[in-house]
């Protein structure tokens, strides 16, 4: 069964070009698929940002932890400091601080 996270911080509308880029390279290592990760989308809206991020396996979590000693993992968190703010900084410590809670959940049937 698939899971989703969402990611929501703050980021400037200017910056979408540079983020876009920055995840642009990082998906084309193996990155992606050592965190499971099937799809990625990134959204903003009046300065904030919405990080979404489709999983194979409800581990999407855990194997993000397991990647974030990954030298590449680390650069991109590095890279994306100049750009994504968190939207609460003073609770703000991972970005596990920042994930959306879904409350409600549909899909159309197969």
């Amino acid at each position: 069964m698939q899971h989703s996270n969402l990611i929501v911080a703050r980021m400037n509308d200017m910056s979408s070009d540079q983020v876009a880029t920055l995840f642009s390279e990082f998906d084309k290592t193996d990155m992606p698929e050592r965190m499971g990760t099937l799809r990625r989308r990134l959204f903003m809206y009046k300065g904030l940002y919405f990080h979404l991020q489709d999983f194979a396996a409800d581990d999407g979590g855990k194997r993000i932890q397991e990647s974030r000693n990954d030298p590449r993992f680390m650069k991109i968190s590095h890279d994306l400091l100049p750009f994504i703010q968190p939207y609460d900084p003073a609770t703000w410590r991972t970005p596990a601080d920042a994930m959306a809670t879904r409350f409600y959940d549909w899909s159309a049937a197969q």
